[in-house]
């Protein structure tokens, strides 16, 4: 189940509108309206956070685990690696389409990838970064 269809589901139980639901986590009816209809989610685990305590759940719970890679790729290397875990998790998504691997053997292959997309960051921030900003001085180390 999605995060959408949890806050849906989520929200019906408390028997409140989109629009009350907004009102109490102080963002606009539109975004609980894209929330549930699967368009978006919380960028960060602080709205998650914020969320779960609302309803009274669990914040994983309403967390899937591709959600919160996405949610910490965005945290970390913001809205450019938001999308490029996005498109990693659409692009796996679409390859398992009618497949004939087990659920089981789903995840293992999406944890996989998942370590490789930060194992991957990890390396290219060591060497992209410029000396003078890897030894915390602010002097370009020797």
């Amino acid at each position: 189940m999605t995060f959408g269809e949890k806050f849906k589901i989520e929200r019906e139980k408390k028997g409140m509108t989109q629009q009350e639901v907004a009102d109490a986590l102080g963002i606009n009816r539109r975004m609980i309206t894209r929330y549930e209809n699967g368009i978006s989610f919380p960028r960060t685990k602080d709205a998650y956070r914020k969320i779960a305590a609302f309803f009274g759940v669990d914040v994983n719970y309403l967390l899937t685990d591709d959600e919160e890679f996405v949610v910490e790729a965005s945290e970390q290397y913001g809205s450019r690696g938001m999308k490029q875990a996005q498109e990693l998790i659409d692009g796996m998504s679409g390859l398992f389409a009618g497949g004939t691997l087990s659920e089981q053997d789903k995840d293992a292959v999406m944890k996989a990838l998942q370590d490789i997309y930060w194992e991957s960051k990890a390396r290219n921030v060591e060497k992209y970064t410029p000396k003078k900003y890897k030894n915390g001085s602010g002097e370009a180390g020797t």
